[in-house]
């Protein structure tokens, strides 16, 4: 029927399939007969699976945590540096009144205050490099 010639190993190999039919082959390796079983492999997609792990939620992560309603707090808007802090902790300040002077984006902005209140912590100084979302300040609100 077909030959073929392989190495394995450093040796070579004359095959030759003599018969095939349901399953069984009649096969000649280098002048000795076989009689071959072939079993048919189960074929898979070509197309890759995708197994991702369970995510791992800890308990009551849905409910939404309450923050202290008496507390304002002043984030970074930008990514930016500190250049100057107008208030200092215990102040009092009104809205609109200036906090801090930040240059981000080549670009000095006074941040105002929100609301009133007073100047309970102070998480940066001057010369500080901050992050978006950084936290700034923190106002008791009066």
């Amino acid at each position: 029927m077909k030959k073929f010639k392989f190495t394995i190993r450093g040796n070579d190999y004359e095959v030759e399939i003599k018969k095939f039919e349901d399953g069984l082959a009649k096969l000649e390796v280098n002048g000795t007969a076989y009689n071959v079983e072939l079993q048919e492999e189960e074929q898979t997609s070509k197309t890759p699976v995708l197994v991702r792990s369970v995510i791992q939620r800890p308990e009551n992560a849905h409910k939404i945590k309450k923050t202290n309603p008496g507390l304002f707090k002043v984030i970074a808007p930008l990514p930016g540096n500190i250049l100057q802090v107008f208030v200092k902790e215990g102040d009092e300040v009104k809205k609109d009144d200036p906090l801090l002077l930040y240059e981000a984006m080549k670009m000095e902005n006074k941040l105002l205050a929100e609301k009133d209140g007073i100047v309970k912590t102070i998480k940066v100084a001057a010369g500080d490099a901050v992050l978006q979302n950084d936290l700034l300040i923190e106002l008791e609100l009066s």
